[in-house]
């Protein structure tokens, strides 16, 4: 095995860190992106702009592996994100490639339980998640032709760069002393902080020989009530903060003008109903899991913020 990867979406947030994470492992990492966005991908990286699926074919010559890390905006999540995965198919099938897959919390629906693990039954409640469970079939059926895939089950991701819940609406106004917590802050929600499941892909793809062609494991990563995050924060911070709850109500009534509300209000039931993920498969193919301690962890994201002690 050459260690090769094609990581599609490289400028992106897990695109960035799965790259570093490959890099440092010894790997050889080519990074697929957008024309235009060849000096955001990490360094040492071998940036390949393409468009089609055809070039996203030729860029993985050579490789072992592809990742999908492709992640459109929200709002064009629904119009792009099948499309997308029907290259990363292509990619990895085309080359003798095992595909690597971030699978999402999304498949379950509202009525998911408490406790998730790779056998919890798929019952989607909302456009996005039945599309997620689109992907993963078509990623199925070219598993059953022949390619193998790893799918990576994990919640939200926080930490390794901006661009989701934690920055973009918990932590958005920190300078000013407000968090805005989407949910009850009884309610336990899974995260997954952004290194440790770049580690873990790692560690999957140099056992991916001893998988069965199509394998799923789901990453327990850190799973937490509002309320923890947020004493963690304060005593990170050493500050008291003023904490208020997400506006849903004007996402629902004023937002369904806007292609941005309307995505959004798809997924409140996610910090309304508590889930977490079971890492007892993950745990023991490779005996342990990468797993920085929380306060580590956040004091990290929280310094991506600007924030210092």
């Amino acid at each position: 095995m050459s260690k090769q990867i094609l990581v599609l979406g490289a400028a992106g947030r897990l695109g960035v860190s799965a790259s570093e994470a490959f890099r440092d492992a010894g790997w050889t990492v080519k990074g697929l992106v957008r024309p235009g966005r060849k000096p955001q991908v990490a360094r040492g990286v071998e940036p390949i702009e393409a468009v089609t699926r055809d070039e996203a074919v030729q860029a993985g010559r050579g490789c072992d592996v592809v990742l999908n890390a492709f992640n459109p905006h929200i709002t064009l999540w629904q119009k792009n994100a099948l499309s997308l995965a029907y290259g990363a198919i292509a990619a990895a099938e085309g080359n003798g490639a095992t595909l690597l897959f971030p699978g999402s919390v999304w498949n379950y629906g509202r009525n998911m339980p408490p406790l998730l693990d790779e056998t919890t039954p798929m019952h989607p409640t909302t456009r996005k998640g039945a599309m997620r469970v689109e992907i993963e079939q078509r990623i199925r059926e070219a598993s059953d032709r022949g390619m193998r895939t790893i799918v990576l089950r994990a919640g939200d991701f926080y930490g390794g760069g901006l661009g989701s819940w934690f920055d973009l609406v918990i932590c958005k106004e920190l300078s000013r002393q407000r968090l805005t917590y989407p949910g009850p802050p009884d309610v336990v929600h899974a995260w997954a902080y952004l290194p440790d499941y770049a580690a873990t892909l790692v560690r999957l793809a140099e056992r991916r020989a001893g998988f069965a062609p199509f394998e799923v494991f789901g990453f327990p990563g850190h799973a937490f009530t509002g309320a923890e995050l947020i004493a963690t924060i304060e005593a990170i911070t050493e500050q008291k903060f003023n904490v208020r709850p997400m506006g849903w109500w004007m996402l629902k009534t004023f937002g369904q003008l806007m292609a941005l509300g309307r995505e959004l209000s798809e997924l409140e039931y996610l910090w309304r109903v508590p889930h977490r993920i079971s890492g007892e498969k993950l745990k023991a193919t490779l005996g342990s899991i990468p797993d920085t301690p929380l306060p580590r962890a956040v004091t990290k994201a929280l310094a991506e913020l600007g924030h210092r002690r």
